[in-house]
């Protein structure tokens, strides 16, 4: 019996420790680790499927503005997603 309540008294100091190691960041939940929703890097094949527009619009932007953010990889163009989405909303492509 005496055994019986020192499991229950371990799991109830258990619990109170992962309880009171989630409230330290219950104000800052930010703070933790978090998952990326879009990848880093996005091939030019799949760049499309990102931006909402078809292959051939896809390919038309690239041909006339080869300055886009880019890295070239084993012969494998990939963009970085947000310095990509961060050049596409600027007017530099504009002017």
């Amino acid at each position: 019996m005496e055994i019986d309540f020192f499991w229950i008294g371990l799991g109830i100091a258990a619990l109170g420790y992962f309880i009171g190691d989630g409230l330290k960041n219950f104000k800052n939940p930010g703070s933790g680790f978090q998952f990326d929703e879009y990848p880093t890097l996005i091939k030019e094949k799949d760049l499309h499927t990102y931006l909402n527009l078809t292959k051939a619009e896809v390919a038309d932007l690239l041909n006339k503005n080869p300055n886009a953010p880019k890295v070239v990889l084993d012969g494998t163009t990939y963009y970085p997603y947000k310095p990509f989405m961060k050049w596409i909303t600027s007017t530099e492509i504009y002017q």
